[in-house]
Protein backbone atom coordinates (compact mmCIF):
# COMPACT_ATOMS: atom_id res chain seq x y z
CA UNK A 1 0.00 0.00 0.00
CA UNK A 2 1.28 3.58 -0.72
CA UNK A 3 0.47 6.70 1.08
CA UNK A 4 0.79 10.20 -0.16
CA UNK A 5 1.40 13.16 2.52
CA UNK A 6 1.79 16.46 1.75
CA UNK A 7 1.26 19.44 4.06
CA UNK A 8 1.30 23.49 3.69
CA UNK A 9 3.92 25.32 5.29
CA UNK A 10 2.51 25.96 8.48
CA UNK A 11 1.14 22.19 9.07
CA UNK A 12 4.40 20.38 8.45
CA UNK A 13 5.15 20.42 11.62
CA UNK A 14 1.87 18.40 12.47
CA UNK A 15 2.30 16.15 9.71
CA UNK A 16 6.12 14.58 10.78
CA UNK A 17 4.59 14.21 14.40
CA UNK A 18 1.82 12.71 12.97
CA UNK A 19 3.68 10.45 11.10
CA UNK A 20 6.01 9.72 13.99
CA UNK A 21 3.19 8.73 16.48
CA UNK A 22 2.08 6.31 14.09
CA UNK A 23 5.13 4.98 12.89
CA UNK A 24 4.74 1.48 14.31
CA UNK A 25 1.61 0.64 12.54
CA UNK A 26 2.83 2.25 9.12
CA UNK A 27 5.70 0.22 9.84
CA UNK A 28 3.96 -3.16 10.54
CA UNK A 29 1.56 -2.42 7.89
CA UNK A 30 4.42 -1.53 5.06
CA UNK A 31 2.92 1.62 3.76
CA UNK A 32 5.09 2.93 1.72
CA UNK A 33 5.24 6.62 2.07
CA UNK A 34 5.44 9.07 -1.07
CA UNK A 35 5.72 13.04 -0.05
CA UNK A 36 5.63 16.38 -2.10
CA UNK A 37 9.50 17.74 -1.65
CA UNK A 38 9.89 19.74 1.19
CA UNK A 39 7.08 17.94 3.53
CA UNK A 40 9.12 14.48 2.36
CA UNK A 41 12.44 16.58 3.72
CA UNK A 42 10.87 17.52 7.08
CA UNK A 43 10.29 13.81 7.09
CA UNK A 44 13.30 12.18 5.93
CA UNK A 45 15.20 14.75 8.36
CA UNK A 46 12.71 13.12 11.41
CA UNK A 47 13.89 9.84 10.25
CA UNK A 48 11.10 8.58 8.30
CA UNK A 49 11.34 6.61 5.24
CA UNK A 50 9.81 8.48 2.61
CA UNK A 51 10.03 8.76 -1.41
CA UNK A 52 10.08 12.44 -2.43
CA UNK A 53 8.23 14.30 -5.51
CA UNK A 54 8.79 17.91 -6.63
CA UNK A 55 7.16 20.15 -4.01
CA UNK A 56 3.62 21.11 -4.58
CA UNK A 57 4.28 24.15 -6.36
CA UNK A 58 6.64 23.03 -8.37
CA UNK A 59 4.09 20.41 -9.71
CA UNK A 60 4.38 17.73 -7.02
CA UNK A 61 0.56 17.81 -5.94
CA UNK A 62 0.27 16.58 -9.88
CA UNK A 63 2.66 14.05 -10.07
CA UNK A 64 0.50 12.71 -6.93
CA UNK A 65 -2.74 13.37 -8.25
CA UNK A 66 -1.16 10.94 -11.32
CA UNK A 67 -0.22 8.36 -8.67
CA UNK A 68 -3.93 8.51 -7.69
CA UNK A 69 -4.97 8.34 -11.01
CA UNK A 70 -3.22 5.54 -12.05
CA UNK A 71 -4.38 3.55 -8.79
CA UNK A 72 -0.85 3.86 -7.21
CA UNK A 73 -1.50 5.53 -3.89
CA UNK A 74 -4.42 4.26 -1.91
CA UNK A 75 -4.78 7.31 0.79
CA UNK A 76 -3.79 10.94 0.68
CA UNK A 77 -2.79 12.82 4.09
CA UNK A 78 -2.84 16.64 2.92
CA UNK A 79 -2.84 18.80 5.98
CA UNK A 80 -3.87 21.81 4.48
CA UNK A 81 -3.92 25.49 6.13
CA UNK A 82 -7.24 26.81 6.09
CA UNK A 83 -6.08 30.21 7.05
CA UNK A 84 -3.17 31.14 4.28
CA UNK A 85 -3.37 31.86 0.95
CA UNK A 86 -1.57 29.44 -1.83
CA UNK A 87 -0.96 30.08 -4.85
CA UNK A 88 -1.01 27.02 -6.56
CA UNK A 89 -4.92 26.59 -5.05
CA UNK A 90 -5.59 24.93 -9.04
CA UNK A 91 -3.36 21.77 -8.39
CA UNK A 92 -4.48 21.18 -5.05
CA UNK A 93 -8.65 21.70 -6.12
CA UNK A 94 -7.45 19.36 -8.93
CA UNK A 95 -5.56 16.79 -6.65
CA UNK A 96 -8.81 16.69 -4.16
CA UNK A 97 -11.28 16.21 -6.85
CA UNK A 98 -8.88 13.47 -8.38
CA UNK A 99 -8.89 11.59 -5.62
CA UNK A 100 -13.12 12.13 -5.20
CA UNK A 101 -13.07 11.05 -8.74
CA UNK A 102 -11.23 7.53 -8.15
CA UNK A 103 -12.29 7.60 -4.57
CA UNK A 104 -9.09 7.51 -2.40
CA UNK A 105 -9.60 8.77 0.85
CA UNK A 106 -8.14 11.94 1.35
CA UNK A 107 -7.63 13.20 5.12
CA UNK A 108 -7.17 17.23 5.36
CA UNK A 109 -6.69 17.65 9.32
CA UNK A 110 -5.18 15.06 11.97
CA UNK A 111 -8.73 13.50 12.96
CA UNK A 112 -9.26 12.98 9.26
CA UNK A 113 -6.29 11.22 9.35
CA UNK A 114 -6.83 9.36 12.35
CA UNK A 115 -9.92 7.65 11.02
CA UNK A 116 -8.62 6.71 7.74
CA UNK A 117 -5.48 4.94 9.87
CA UNK A 118 -8.37 3.07 12.06
CA UNK A 119 -10.17 2.60 8.78
CA UNK A 120 -6.39 0.59 7.59
CA UNK A 121 -5.66 -1.09 11.10
CA UNK A 122 -9.56 -3.01 10.92
CA UNK A 123 -8.78 -3.91 7.05
CA UNK A 124 -6.15 -5.35 8.29
CA UNK A 125 -7.03 -7.32 10.96
CA UNK A 126 -10.02 -8.83 9.09
CA UNK A 127 -7.09 -10.14 6.97
CA UNK A 128 -5.71 -12.31 9.44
Amino acid sequence: MKLAVIAHDGKKAEMVSFLNKHYNFLHQANIDIIATGTTGTHAQNAGLKVRRVLSGPKGGDAQIAAQVAEGQIQAVFFFRDPLDKHPHEPDINMLMRICDVHNVPLATNPATAEMVLRGLTQASDSKK
